[in-house]
This record gives structure tokens, C-alpha cells and sequence, in this order.
């Protein structure tokens, strides 16, 4: 898995801790464990969890376009979507749905 820095690149000064936690512990310690879940389902499963609560802004979309690049295909993320419309929100779901359709769609 390649090396994050996001939390460094948007947080490292202002707050360094938080950014190291992101960086290391999040994505270098959690999101590596593959022999315990995929990344495909680790995406899957993050997607649904913040559109569930309700985090229908750029994290959301970063997932998403993660979620693509760790194998989920546009009929999958449908799929998913729909399916989590009925427990998470309709409203929540077309959010999702917009910036899925944007991800998708970007070559």
C-alpha cells in the first residue's frame, strides 16, 4: 500500500499529532491489514459508514474514488448505494449517488 501523507500535507502544522495519527496509524496501520479485510472491503465499508453518518462532503468523494481504485465497480457502488439508501437515508444516498456518478465518470 502506498504511503499516505494527506494528514501531514493538509494538517502537519497546525496539528501535527492528528496528521501523524491519519497518516500512520489510520491508513499506515488499519487500511494496511489486508490479510485481515481487503481493501476493496475496507472501501465498501467506509463509503457506507460516512454516508451513513451523514460526511457527504469531500471525504466522502475521496472514498468513493478509493473505492474505485481498489476494485469496486460502478455497478457495485450502485449496488451499494441502494442498498444503504433503505438503512442510512434517501436523501444521504443521493448525495452519494451525485459524487459517485462524478467519480465514475472521470477518466
Amino acid at each position: 500500500m502506498k504511503k499516505v501523507t494527506a494528514g501531514r500535507d493538509a494538517l502537519g502544522t497546525f496539528a501535527p499529532k492528528f496528521a501523524q495519527l491519519n497518516d500512520d496509524v489510520l491508513f499506515g496501520e488499519v487500511w494496511s491489514r489486508e490479510e485481515a479485510l481487503s481493501t476493496k472491503t475496507r472501501s465498501i465499508v467506509t463509503v457506507t459508514a460516512l454516508m451513513a453518518s451523514g460526511i457527504l462532503d469531500s471525504s466522502l468523494k475521496f472514498h468513493i474514488g478509493k473505492a474505485k481504485e481498489n476494485g469496486v465497480t460502478k455497478e457495485e457502488i450502485a449496488e451499494i448505494l441502494t442498498h444503504a439508501a433503505f438503512y442510512a437515508g434517501w436523501p444521504k444516498a443521493w448525495a452519494a449517488f451525485n459524487m459517485a456518478k462524478e467519480v465514475y465518470t472521470e477518466e
